[in-house]
């Protein structure tokens, strides 16, 4: 790695790991054992989001089995332990396999300064972006999302409604649109007291990609984060959305995988 990626994943482990805040109203990040959690209701993103870098193996079984005892007795479908490829020890991923946990897809953790990405969003013809601002808006989302990502959006749109009622300033969606029909969404998350900014979301409808929305949402998003003072992007990207996101000026800084534990199975 080179000196200003070194600063870069530091900055990102001390702001958005290591002093998390809640990503949601009614969640409450926990401090506990070498570790930091988030603990919400089964709608809410459950999970370790950071390890103290000198747990060694014997700490790390420990703080393993102290999760998975926390999570279960209260009663969660799923939690999840987002660990970094630089994690320590080098062997956790191994540990938590043992331990009954799954591992899900690698993502890119990507970061850009805000000052290097382009702000001008080029749309194709009859597309036009707009910031969701109320629950049919939400609806309007779900709706891209499930379509882009064939999944289900009943979180997504309990998290999304709870953030416009309770944390309006922390969020913005933002929807893309032909004419009646949402052909795309996205987010970004706010984390105030940090340099960061988060992306998430970005899927578009199949017959509309190729087009450049994904990279107009980029752009829009990117204006809104500077306009707000926040310095960094930050991504979890997918394959599909990485190179993309690195043709945008964005940096690799590491690989997050998921690591879940579902009880009942």
């Amino acid at each position: 790695m080179n000196h200003e990626r070194d600063t870069l994943l530091a900055l990102f482990d001390c702001e958005m790991r290591e002093h998390a805040r809640p990503d949601s109203p009614g969640v409450r990040v926990e401090r506990t054992g070498g570790v930091v959690r988030q603990v919400g209701t089964d709608r809410d993103w459950n999970g370790v989001v950071w390890s103290a870098p000198d747990l060694d193996p014997a700490r790390a079984d420990a703080a393993i089995a102290a999760q998975v005892a926390h999570y279960t007795a209260l009663g969660h479908d799923e939690f999840e332990w987002k660990l970094y490829a630089h994690d320590r020890p080098a062997d956790l991923s191994e540990r938590l396999l043992a331990a009954g946990f799954e591992a899900e897809q690698p993502e890119t953790l990507l970061v850009a300064p805000v000052a290097d990405l382009s702000t001008t969003v080029e749309l194709p013809e009859g597309v036009r972006l707009r910031t969701v601002s109320d629950a049919d808006d939400v609806e309007l989302m779900a709706r891209a999302h499930e379509q882009a990502f064939g999944s289900d959006s009943s979180r997504l749109r309990h998290q999304v409604l709870a953030r416009l009622s309770e944390d309006p300033d922390g969020f913005v969606g933002v929807l893309a649109m032909a004419g009646d029909e949402p052909v795309s969404s996205a987010r970004m998350e706010l984390y105030p007291g940090t340099g960061f900014a988060g992306l998430w979301g970005g899927g578009t409808v199949h017959s509309w990609r190729g087009r450049g929305i994904y990279r107009a949402l980029v752009a829009f998003r990117a204006r809104i984060a500077a306009e707000r003072g926040y310095g960094y992007l930050q991504v979890d990207a997918s394959d599909q959305s990485s190179p993309i996101l690195q043709r945008l000026g964005f940096q690799a800084l590491s690989t997050t995988t998921p690591h879940v534990y579902r009880p009942s199975h």
